[in-house]
């Protein structure tokens, strides 16, 4: 009987993110040839086509159903673990190449938290794909971590393990729109590993967040849960070192008005609020700015697609009306339009 050929050992590729494919880049050994790799399903249907041939004998035909990937996770994430496997530490891609790693000690930029949401919302708008060889227009490697060393202007593309050297631990409740939550597997780095923009609280009770991520298949916002679906106990609470109020071009301070307006009048008693008129269909003034802000800071500015301000607008009295939910009040006292009640206890 005629001995069955010995088929070569094929690495999995690189860049394929199917379930098959991560088990085994983290079983098998590294190819020393250079090879590009074949997918390990379609190696074991090679091997199974070969014990089936050698049965059947020469003459014989035996059909190999075609290898299929594995499906991407669910837009609504409940598995284990995150499927987001990442790159390593990289500088950023261009179009003229790979520009050299920043000199160390290359102080960090400077950036609002305003800035770091707008930038985070370029990629959701544009349904950035996942992948974690690929990089974006921007340079930055379209991966989970690549994606928060763009938000927050990075001048390198980091990954979970480095990205806590840019920032500092703080606590849940010091959470505000443009931190982080960092789940890093040392042990197993490609198990597990994850990290999500925190966009500001949803509720409340502070049991549920609107998330930043880069997952597969693109990048999205949506309402997650403390800390995370899977994990949450290891997912924790990191602020971007180089956070600060004052936007660079401008020299203004968030959330406070524009430069040159004037005070606001104590009006029904209450500091600071400069009644409802200010808060009309078509009012444009920097009091709308300074309640979107505010309302972003507490956790209800989750139907901005872009920064408050400085014209009222619907995602304003949204915002104001999740906010006097939130405190219990129906009907004409949720109404969205901030009364002087709103107001204080919104600033308090």
């Amino acid at each position: 009987m005629e001995a069955a050929p010995v088929f070569e050992e094929f690495d999995p590729p690189g860049d394929c993110d199917c379930a098959g494919c991560r088990h085994w880049r983290r079983v098998l050994p590294h190819s020393r040839t250079g090879r590009a790799g074949a997918h390990p399903a379609a190696r074991r249907a090679l091997i199974v086509a070969t014990a089936a041939a050698s049965a059947l004998g020469a003459g014989g035909v035996v059909a190999v159903p075609a290898a299929a990937h594995a499906d991407h996770r669910p837009g609504v994430p409940a598995t284990d673990v995150p499927d987001t496997p990442q790159g390593p530490r990289a500088p950023l891609h261009g179009a003229a190449g790979l520009p050299a790693m920043p000199p160390a000690g290359t102080p960090l930029a400077g950036i609002t938290r305003t800035e770091i949401i707008e930038r985070a919302q370029t990629w959701v708008t544009a349904k950035v794909p996942y992948s974690m060889t690929s990089y974006w227009s921007d340079g930055y490697r379209q991966d989970c971590s690549g994606y928060v060393s763009m938000a927050w202007k990075l001048p390198t593309n980091e990954w979970t393990g480095s990205l806590g050297t840019f920032a500092d631990r703080i606590t849940k409740e010091e959470l505000q729109p443009g931190d982080i939550l960092l789940f890093h597997n040392a042990a197993d780095p490609q198990t597990g590993s994850h990290v999500v923009i925190f966009g500001g609280w949803t509720d409340g009770t502070h049991t549920s967040y609107l998330a930043y991520e880069q997952t597969p298949p693109h990048t999205r916002k949506q309402s997650t849960p403390y800390a995370y679906w899977s994990d949450s106990a290891k997912y924790l609470p990191y602020r971007y070192k180089g956070v600060t109020a004052t936007t660079a071009a401008t020299g203004t301070r968030e959330p406070a008005p524009a430069p040159g307006a004037a005070p606001a009048p104590a009006s029904h008693g209450v500091a600071g609020y400069p009644g409802r008129a200010m808060f009309r269909p078509g009012a444009e003034n920097p009091y709308v700015t300074r309640l979107g802000r505010q309302l972003v800071k507490k956790g209800f500015g989750t139907h901005y697609t872009t920064g408050p301000g400085p014209r009222w607008g619907e995602a304003d009295r949204r915002g104001v009306e999740a906010f006097q939910r939130a405190q219990g009040w129906r009907g004409g006292a949720a109404d969205g339009y901030p009364g002087p009640e709103t107001w204080r206890r919104l600033f308090s």
